[in-house]
């Protein structure tokens, strides 16, 4: 007998279909008098007949035709939803698709094995997309089954350990008899299940739920195999808890989040998944023929005793970061072009004196994309025997200011935050005991999240100082604002400002959230790190940053269509084609918020962005000049291969400097 879980007025309600000659209107109007059955004013109405409505799917919000069958319009253990006519939406009202979604394919056939020590931010955003599933190696399997075993014995012969026969925090001296250890755990993640704001979107609840799993599969915790396999299964299924993103001061771990994270594994509170959208857990699970889990003694603190969410999220800041300082060199190397600046500030000679890695890789990356001997301008020889000597900080000292390295550097340390065991009890099964401590403190992540945030930041500052030069007649020598008849159209001037009131909202944002502490749990927990807000506006500022980029790389092409019919190099004109495949040339004003989302898209997809476009000259030019060499991460580049095989590395674009 198929059976379909139906959404009314925030219930949700498990609607069997008794008749293959049901249609979608009787199986609306059957959730409706369940509704108005379990509602003490019967929810409002004299009856169902009054109630009109109409149907849509959950998974994509597809509306249904009344008139159709179940058994040909839906799935078995579909999830649907009853839309009352009339009815406001409440501002606390749970979305069945969260808001920007992006639903990835899953590979059935790919799995990342995970045995606590090798899995890289890379493949935890990757886990997040969707794109892997998760399996234990044998390794892991048999350190997690060899934890549960000291666990068992310490219940069997009644020990008294912190966390498995004794209350949490204040509690740790009141002693719990065995006959309620299991509800001990499980009251532990109901009353923790205490944080507020909007839900973690899909993508980073899987993540922080693999990053879980992959601590777990360490055999630290003392969870067992069975337990832990049942998390796996969720994760695979795509069944994702509902967590809100505020409540954690990163010091127990993230005490609120990872409890939000059990709790729908253990069948209460929301759920998301593609098939379902949110709904009640116990229902998601049940639509993928998934069981709750049952949580044995010390399994609510396993999965609730870590620093995941405040790593998780750390670590898609720091591929953000990443991807979008790579690409701010190649946006700053364009103004420069429409800006008509010189290459000199680039030379290796500069470089070498000041040996920083990061800075000599940003000097390389200008050279391979302006260097007149590989890549002749029309541009660049057009101002060749100009009056000016040399230009203003925000060009002359882009790699002094874009120097990369300060997301391989957070990146590194992140990853050894997500191999490292984070619970406070650990099970040391080799000593066949328990030791509490204090792994699960979140103070050196948070700072290095800190650090992250105001690196990052300075990419947008002086980009949105370049932006200025651009929209500035008197600086640029270009139409004022970027557009013609100027006064009836204003071109660029607010897309400014709006760069400018991003520049500004990061400065407070970069504030270090680790300088900060509360005490909790009756002082039981005196010193925080703060390391979950550390991570969550460190995103917000690498989205800002995101947009600033992306309406300097707008105003950057814009300049271009003022200087045709000349041309700038090579790979310039790449990326120049890349952005006017998306935004046409501002002729006249339009509604220009759009043109900016869509340059957006262009820093932050992987397969279609400025740096795929520009990446195969940059490392042409290094090829060329470093015989027999291979592309190399910035972090990997030596400063001596530089020095020796790069050449002189002059572009004589000004006049010599004074």
């Amino acid at each position: 007998m198929p059976r379909y879980t139906v959404h009314v007025r925030g219930e949700w309600l498990a609607v069997p279909c008794l008749a293959h000659t049901n249609t979608i209107r009787w199986l609306g109007k059957e959730a409706i008098r369940r509704y108005i059955k379990n509602k003490p004013d019967n929810g409002g109405f004299a009856s169902v007949e009054e109630v009109k409505f109409y149907m849509r799917r959950c998974k994509g919000l597809g509306l249904l035709d009344l008139d159709d069958t179940v058994v040909d319009a839906l799935e078995d253990n579909e999830f649907v939803e009853v839309v009352i006519e009339g009815d406001i939406m409440s501002p606390d009202f749970i979305p069945s698709q969260p808001e920007g979604v992006h639903l990835y394919p899953f590979f059935e056939n790919f799995y990342i094995s995970l045995d606590g020590c090798s899995l890289t931010t890379e493949d935890l955003v990757n886990l997040g997309k969707g794109l892997y599933k998760i399996k234990l190696t044998p390794e892991a399997e048999s350190k997690v089954k060899q934890s549960r075993e000291v666990i068992e014995r310490i219940v069997k012969e009644q020990t008294v350990v912190y966390g498995i026969t004794t209350g949490f925090g204040k509690f740790a001296r009141t002693v719990i008899p065995n006959s309620k250890l299991r509800e001990l755990q499980v009251n532990l993640v109901r009353s923790h299940s205490a944080g507020v704001g909007k839900p973690l979107t899909p993508e980073r609840s899987r993540m922080l739920l693999a990053l879980r799993i992959n601590v777990l599969a360490k055999g630290y915790s003392g969870i067992s195999l069975e337990t832990l396999q049942q998390v796996i299964e969720a994760f695979n299924a795509s069944c994702l808890p509902y967590i809100p993103e505020k409540g954690t001061v990163g010091a127990s771990g993230d005490l609120a989040p990872l409890s939000h994270l059990a709790l729908g594994l253990i069948g209460e509170g929301k759920m998301w998944s593609p098939k379902s959208g949110w709904a009640d857990a116990k229902y998601v699970l049940e639509a993928h023929g998934l069981k709750p889990i049952t949580l044995k003694p010390k399994e609510g603190l396993a999965l609730i005793n870590g620093t995941q969410m405040i790593t998780s999220l750390g670590c898609e800041a720091v591929e953000r970061a990443g991807a979008i300082a790579r690409q701010a060199d190649i946006i700053a190397a364009l103004t420069l072009e429409v800006l008509k600046g010189t290459t000199r500030a680039f030379d290796t000679d500069i470089h070498a004196v000041r040996p920083h890695r990061g800075q000599a890789e940003v000097a390389f990356r200008f050279r391979s994309l302006l260097d007149s001997d590989h890549h002749p301008s029309e541009i660049a020889e057009s101002h060749r025997f100009c009056d000016r000597v040399q230009d203003a900080y925000t060009m002359r000292c882009c790699p002094q200011v874009l120097v990369s390295g300060f997301a391989e550097f957070v990146g590194h340390l992140l990853c050894i935050v997500a191999k490292i065991t984070t619970c406070g009890k650990m099970v040391f099964a080799e000593r066949a005991e328990t030791i509490s401590g204090g792994n699960f403190h979140g103070e050196y992540p948070a700072k290095a999240l800190d650090y992250l945030a105001i690196g990052v930041h300075e990419l947008a500052a002086i980009s949105e100082r370049r932006i200025e030069r651009l929209c500035n007649p008197s600086l640029s020598e270009l139409p004022a604002f970027l557009v013609t008849e100027g006064g009836l159209n204003s071109g660029f001037m607010i897309a400014h400002c709006t760069a400018a009131a991003l520049v500004s909202e990061n400065k407070a944002l970069c504030h270090p959230s680790s300088v900060d502490s509360l005490s909790t749990s009756a002082a039981t927990e005196d010193h925080v790190s703060m390391g979950g807000w550390a991570a969550r506006k460190a995103l917000r500022v690498i989205e800002h940053v995101e947009q600033v980029l992306a309406i300097e790389l707008l105003a950057a092409c814009q300049g271009i269509e003022f200087l045709r019919p000349l041309r700038t190099t090579t790979p310039l004109e790449k990326v120049y084609d890349l952005v006017r495949s998306v935004v046409r040339p501002w002729m006249k004003d339009r509604f220009m918020a759009p043109d900016i989302e869509a340059a957006h898209r262009l820093l932050v997809e992987q397969k279609a962005s400025v740096w795929e476009v520009a990446k195969p000259y940059i490392e042409k030019y290094r090829r060329e000049l470093i015989p027999e060499s291979r592309p190399i991460s910035p972090t990997a580049f030596s400063l001596g291969l530089l020095e020796r095989n790069e050449g002189v590395g002059h572009d004589h674009r000004h006049q010599d400097e004074l």
